[in-house]
């Protein structure tokens, strides 16, 4: 699972940077300002969770089902979170917006609290 949690963590950060800048100069004369913010906190959330992901991934030596949880719970939350956000700023930006992705971003926000609720519990072990 380590080798899954890294190849997300390097996924997650490509994209992030590509979104970040997709946002930042081609978005940026198309969307609200409170549209723009809502872009650039999925593009924060997602480059957070790949470097942690990119730290766990490297620090956990065993793979036991705790780590897993771990990870999953952070390549999920990322992916709903990050990914909710990013269809529901460009979807609202071309007048078809995707409203059943508003519950996916707080659902996903859900698997990142988790995950690390699940680090803290995995440090008190």
């Amino acid at each position: 699972m380590n080798e899954i949690a890294l190849i997300f963590a390097a996924f997650f950060g490509a994209t992030a940077i590509i979104f970040g800048a997709f946002g930042a100069h081609l978005l940026k004369k198309k969307l609200t300002v409170e549209n723009l913010k809502s872009f650039e906190i999925g593009v924060k959330y997602q480059i957070y969770h790949a470097i942690i992901l990119l730290i766990l991934g490297f620090e956990f030596t065993t793979n036991t089902s705790l780590s897993n949880y771990i990870f999953l719970a952070f390549i999920i939350g990322t992916f709903l979170f990050s990914f909710s956000i990013y269809g529901l700023v460009i979807s609202s930006a071309i007048n078809k917006k995707l409203s059943f992705l508003g519950p996916v971003t707080p659902l996903g926000g859900l698997f990142l609290v988790l995950g690390w609720g699940l680090l803290i519990y995995k440090f008190i072990l």
